[in-house]
């Protein structure tokens, strides 16, 4: 039996994705869990240029609206529109290939020499693995062996 996470991104996903293209929007991310006893929706969008507030606000309606119509839930929750942020999570391979040259931040399943997290700059992606450049090294890291990863913006000076 899946479980709620993946529930939701199984049953919203494919019910708010046209909607969303049709705005010019795209899904990032979804995140369903409970939190101090509530059921949480949240979901994540980007657009070229950024995401504005009036932007959440108007997919929180519309996907308000078509979650109710489809019936996907039988209980309460709190819907939560947002964009994925500066430091935004790297999930699937095309977040990588956004994140390419830039530092990201990697927290592996399982220890590679000793270590689970890596902080460096993303050089390549291909065959399944993530390749890093830790400032004076590089190292290899497989794509189905992350845990979590995110990208680190920078400051410019």
């Amino acid at each position: 039996m899946p479980n709620a996470h993946d529930f939701a991104i199984e049953k919203i996903a494919p019910v708010i994705s046209p909607v969303l293209d049709d705005m010019g929007l795209e899904l990032v991310d979804i995140e369903y869990l409970s939190e101090h006893g509530k059921w949480i929706l949240r979901i994540y969008i980007d657009k070229a240029g950024g995401v504005t507030v009036g932007d959440c606000a108007r997919i929180s309606r519309e996907v308000s609206d078509l979650i109710d119509v489809e019936e996907i839930f039988q209980h309460e929750y709190v819907l939560e529109v947002s964009s994925p942020g500066l430091n935004r999570r790297l999930k699937r391979e095309k977040d990588f290939l956004k994140a390419l040259g830039k530092k990201i931040k990697v927290k592996m399943v399982a220890p590679i020499n000793g270590r689970r997290n890596f902080i460096g700059y993303l050089h390549s992606l291909h065959d399944g693995s993530l390749y890093i450049d830790l400032g004076e090294d590089q190292i290899r890291l497989s794509l189905r062996d992350v845990q979590k990863a995110n990208l680190i913006f920078e400051f410019n000076d």
